[in-house]
């Protein structure tokens, strides 16, 4: 092979290679299901969204129905309003509730639409009423400690802890006494 056909499968695995690299960064960045398909927008307000970001999925079973197209803060309430873009295909009921989910233990962060038993769907620019927060560890934690202290609840049993009085008795095992019974 001469320099030159060597130079042009270099530069052909240059080109794929960069290709790669940029289709993956609009994988990870949720640019690669930009489209303007028709869809209608119901907003929702929640506490707390976690690590919910925009363009993040919205699910509902599972399926992608549509994408979360805009966050802000209300200055009245203090909470996160998510503004939502739902494919043309997919209509919700008025009693759908809305919850900010984690897909894995540190997947990424979506909303989940519940879908409920009332006639009436929900219309564009409708605003979901029923939502559920995001779970911060870092609280379940905390209420968690707190609640062990509050209620004086005693340390767990160690191996240090003294042998109970039934144990010491002549002719009786020592794991028939914790037990409750003979042998």
């Amino acid at each position: 092979m001469n320099r030159s056909a060597i130079d042009l499968w270099v530069g052909i695995f240059v080109v794929i290679g960069l290709g790669a690299i940029a289709f993956l960064s609009l994988k990870v960045g949720n640019l690669t299901s930009v489209s303007n398909a028709p869809g209608y927008h119901l907003d929702a307000s929640f506490d707390n969204i976690g690590g919910l970001k925009q363009r993040a999925p919205v699910k509902a079973a599972g399926v992608l129905v549509g994408r979360v197209e805009r966050i802000r803060l209300d200055p009245q309430t203090y909470q996160a309003l998510v503004t939502m873009r739902i494919d043309q295909g997919y209509q919700f009921t008025k009693d759908t509730i809305a919850s900010v989910l984690t897909s894995g233990l540190l997947g990424e962060v979506y909303i989940g639409l519940d879908s409920g038993g009332d006639t009436q769907m929900l219309a564009d620019g409708a605003r979901i009423g029923k939502t559920q927060s995001a779970m911060v560890l870092e609280k379940l934690i905390g209420q968690f400690m707190f609640d062990k202290a509050a209620s004086g609840t005693p340390a767990p049993v160690t191996q240090d802890a003294p042998v109970p009085a039934a144990a010491s008795k002549p002719g009786v095992a020592a794991g028939a006494a914790v037990a409750g019974g003979t042998k």
